[in-house]
């Protein structure tokens, strides 16, 4: 099993701007390799894949050390300013760091919803698929149509929508979601995880079956071969312990045969990721 969205984190090194207020005190903690693989492998997970966190090529350096030298961390997605003039050498120089399978901002938190779309950003995410890397998307419903137009443009870059693109579970909310991801999965090049719909939900009381519409949306629109775990530990923590969110995993893929559930819980993350023997 492969674990394809995971974080660490220590805020007493560096600043995370999303995890402030009352509401995320409880993970504004260190969260260790260690503490990973301790979790990771009672779940039965033998590889996974390590996001970043905050808008910092340093991050990424660390998280390339740390999965050069930790069997666990099959690959990581870092950050790199797509923007930037020189962003093909910057990619160029972090892959010979480490594990480095893509790239991610969180577009989510950018005001401007055609961020995507920007010619430099454009320019960016060209390069990233020119370096054989995958970019995630980190966006919200309202920011699904530019993700469309980036798919469209840009048919040789591999797409992976992290957390489904975040739906409203909470509130109930159904479209302009459920229409925005159909529309972004007609496009064979993208992906998608089915991860933190926990923390979408209701915290405390959050049950499979509230997750359970939209994860079946997600399979229809893009079918088990181009959907893939992910733990979004320790984020997570907030709604449900990491074992916890696998079983409801397990659940919400109860309805596909055994063969399309192998593809979500590993090949999938494997084939998009090119994860070099993390496939079993």
């Amino acid at each position: 099993m492969i674990d394809s969205h995971h974080h660490l984190w220590d805020p007493a090194r560096r600043e995370y701007p999303w995890m402030s207020g009352d509401a995320l005190a409880p993970i504004r903690k260190p969260y260790t390799v260690d503490d990973l693989r301790t979790v990771a492998t009672a779940a039965g997970v033998h590889a996974t894949v390590l996001v970043q966190t905050v808008s910092d090529e340093a991050e990424t350096e660390e998280f390339l050390a740390t999965a050069a030298s930790e069997p666990l961390l099959a690959g990581v997605v870092g950050w790199v300013d797509l923007a930037a003039p020189d962003v093909a050498d910057r990619l160029a120089r972090l892959r010979e760091l480490g594990p480095l399978v893509g790239i991610r901002h969180q577009v989510e938190d950018v005001p401007d919803p055609d961020w995507l779309l920007r010619p430099e950003i454009l320019r960016g995410l060209t390069a990233v698929g020119n370096a054989g890397l995958v970019y995630d998307l980190l966006v919200a419903p309202a920011q699904l149509a530019a993700a469309r137009q980036v798919a469209e443009r840009l048919p040789d870059l591999r797409l992976v929508l992290d957390h489904a693109a975040k739906p409203g579970i909470a509130a109930g909310e159904w479209q302009p979601w459920a229409d925005g991801v159909a529309s972004l999965a007609a496009h064979g090049n993208v992906h998608c995880k089915l991860s933190g719909l926990v923390t979408e939900a209701d915290w405390r009381e959050w049950q499979v079956g509230h997750l359970r519409r939209y994860a079946d949306h997600v399979f229809e629109s893009f079918g088990a071969n181009r959907v893939m775990f992910g733990s979004d530990w320790p984020v997570c923590e907030l709604a449900a312990a990491y074992e916890v969110v696998l079983d409801a995993a397990v659940s919400l893929t109860g309805g596909l045969s055994d063969p399309e559930r192998l593809e979500v819980f590993e090949r999938t993350a494997a084939r998009v990721y090119e994860l070099k023997d993390a496939a079993g």
